[in-house]
């Protein structure tokens, strides 16, 4: 019974979280669970189609700061290279804050469950809405 009660009031407080969240924010999970999707598929092209593409782009990781959409495409057919090393990618949103009108700040944990070992870490992600569509244009995740 305890049980029961406990799972109801996780799943009301996941649709009052649901309902309170503005279009924008509710864009901007589309725009990260559409990644998780093309991840899992092996999908890398359409995996990076969140982020802005433009050269403005930044993306920091472990080996450095990568400018650029291509770049950062390339750096991230470079890491995962297979299947196997891009294992199968789930996110935990712990933060969506937003900065202005046209800017969100989302920090969150990721999750890589693989063959060849588990890898997990954390990010923060810059959204700004550019031409009507949300995009990454600052990725930081280690």
């Amino acid at each position: 019974m305890k049980r029961l009660i406990s799972f109801l009031y996780t799943i009301i407080g996941m649709v009052c979280f649901a309902s309170v969240q503005s279009a924008d924010e509710k864009a901007i999970l589309k725009v990260l669970n559409d990644q998780v999707y093309y991840w899992n598929k092996g999908d890398l092209d359409n995996f990076v189609k969140g982020y802005w593409n433009n050269d403005s782009v930044m993306f920091i990781g472990s080996k450095g700061i990568v400018y650029g959409y291509q770049n950062t495409l390339n750096r991230y057919k470079q890491t995962y290279s297979d299947t196997a090393k891009m294992g199968k990618l789930s996110f935990k949103i712990l933060h969506v804050n937003k900065l202005s009108s046209d800017t969100y700040f989302v920090a969150g944990k990721f999750f890589l469950k693989r063959t060849i070992g588990d890898a997990e870490g954390h990010y923060t992600l810059v959204f700004r809405k550019i031409n009507g569509t949300w995009k990454i244009i600052s990725d930081h995740s280690s």
